[in-house]
C-alpha cells in the first residue's frame, strides 16, 4: 500500500487528491471521533421555469467553468443581485475634509 506524502501547502494537497484515489490510501485513514458539523448555510428550494435552451447554455458553459449547471445559475442570481442593490443604494456623500 502507498504512503501519503506530506504536503507543503493546501494546493499541493488539493492537486495531488484531485489526481489520486483515497481508496490507495484506505490503511493510512484514521476515523475521527466526534459529531460532523455541517457549516453550510441552510439554502431554501425554489422551483423556476426556463426555457430548455437556456438550460443547456449553462449546462455548456458549466462545464467549461468545473461546475454544476444550478451552482452556476445561483452565482450569476447572487451577482445580478449584489449588481442591482449597488445601483439602488444610495451612494454615500463623501465628506469634505477640512485642513
Amino acid at each position: 500500500m502507498r504512503k501519503i506524502p506530506k504536503f507543503r501547502t493546501l494546493e499541493e494537497e488539493s492537486e495531488f487528491w484531485d489526481t489520486h484515489s483515497v481508496a490507495d490510501y484506505w490503511d493510512e485513514l484514521e476515523d475521527v471521533k466526534g459529531p460532523f458539523v455541517d457549516a453550510r448555510p441552510v439554502k431554501k428550494l425554489v422551483s423556476i421555469r426556463f426555457d430548455p435552451a437556456l438550460i443547456a447554455a449553462a449546462k455548456r458553459i458549466a462545464r467549461t467553468k468545473g461546475v454544476g449547471y444550478q451552482t452556476l445559475l445561483r452565482m450569476w442570481a447572487y451577482e445580478g443581485l449584489a449588481r442591482e442593490l449597488r445601483r439602488r443604494s444610495p451612494a454615500k456623500p463623501r465628506q469634505r475634509r477640512t485642513a
